[in-house]
């Protein structure tokens, strides 16, 4: 979702793609004190290698979403109808792809899965949508939605407050996607994570569950881990002071099915989505990052996107990103983190 920012359009030759390392140099990214925001999580290090840059006469950044391509590569989803294939080491971008809707339209593109067959399923935060696409771009087919989902005044939803995270679910049976913020007569402000399920070639709709972001915040993106929990990212923005981001382990295995349940008003016999803080990304280190706009941390901006990259010693391999919205105060930033949820 794009935050209340002016946009500048700001296009700059693409920097070398340096990563940005704490003082301490790369010996020091194995030391947890130095790089721990808690307990649960550390930075390993961040990039603005991409930061106000272009590829094949397309702004690189407003990225919302992020995943692991079949062959190891990234994908990068803008937000401005636009699909990067990235370097997965590098960032630097190696192809991009544009999407539109049935009409040739652009979308506002926020969540984004690959499926086993390669076809990309991305969410449209106007309707909202998901379209399953091919690797060039071409729309396949279409998920049903529930209607109280829908954006007013065909459903419940505000604009701009949608289908903003996309992840597998149950190892792949099930499709996740969470609402950035709650429905209309949802009044304990909890949000929405509907699921469907692989029918066939399809998919259909099926368990819905309720999860309450903190006060003020709203839900950019979640991810799925093997054993059913999901890391859940709840972000929000002050003028002024900056952006609040916070990682949250979440556990919807006793949670109610909410798709019966019109209202969402904190009644009793409605289970939540379990969740527990992981870490506020403001307590990390700052690695020597600078902000353009006041921040409670200049390592802070916009961040929007998340992927699981990998594993390695225990931990959880984890890359955000921050959507700069293309203005010349917001930075595309990717942070790579070490996470290591309890059991």
């Amino acid at each position: 979702m794009r935050l209340r920012t002016v946009l500048a359009t700001v296009t700059a030759g693409l920097a070398a793609a340096t990563t940005c390392l704490s003082a301490g140099g790369p010996a020091a990214a194995n030391t947890p004190s130095v790089h721990a925001c808690s307990p649960a999580v550390s930075i390993d290090r961040f990039s603005d290698a991409l930061d106000k840059t272009s590829y094949d006469g397309t702004f690189v950044g407003n990225f919302s979403a992020l995943a692991v391509d079949r062959d190891g590569s990234l994908a990068a989803l803008s937000d401005r109808s636009s699909l990067f294939s990235l370097d997965a080491r590098t960032l630097a971008p190696r192809g991009v792809a544009p999407l539109a809707d049935e009409n040739g339209a652009a979308l506002d593109s926020e969540g984004l899965v690959i499926d086993r067959d390669g076809t990309r399923l991305v969410t449209s935060e106007t309707e909202p949508s998901i379209r399953r696409y091919s690797e060039d771009g071409h729309i396949l087919d279409r998920l049903p939605v529930p209607d109280a989902l829908r954006v007013a005044p065909a459903g419940r939803a505000v604009s701009n407050g949608t289908f903003e995270g996309l992840t597998w679910f149950r190892g792949g049976r099930s499709l996740l996607a969470s609402m950035e913020y709650a429905l209309s007569g949802d009044t304990s402000g909890a949000v929405r994570f509907q699921t469907w399920r692989r029918s066939g070639a399809g998919f259909a709709l099926s368990t819905q569950y309720a999860y309450q972001p903190d006060a003020g915040l709203g839900v950019p993106e979640v991810q799925s881990l093997p054993d059913g929990r999901l890391l859940v990212l709840e972000r929000g923005f002050t003028s002024g002071v900056g952006n609040t981001v916070r990682l949250y382990l979440a556990d919807p295995r006793h949670a109610t099915d909410t798709s019966g349940v019109e209202n969402l008003t904190g009644q009793d016999g409605v289970r939540l989505v379990r969740k527990t803080l992981l870490a506020d990304i403001a307590a990390c280190p700052t690695l020597g990052a600078t902000a353009k706009q006041p921040q409670p941390n200049p390592l802070l901006d916009n961040i929007e996107g998340m992927t699981i990259t990998g594993r390695a010693k225990g931990a959880w391999k984890v890359l955000l990103v921050s959507d700069d919205n293309q203005n010349a105060v917001q930075t595309t930033r990717f942070y790579y983190l070490s996470v290591k949820p309890a059991r």
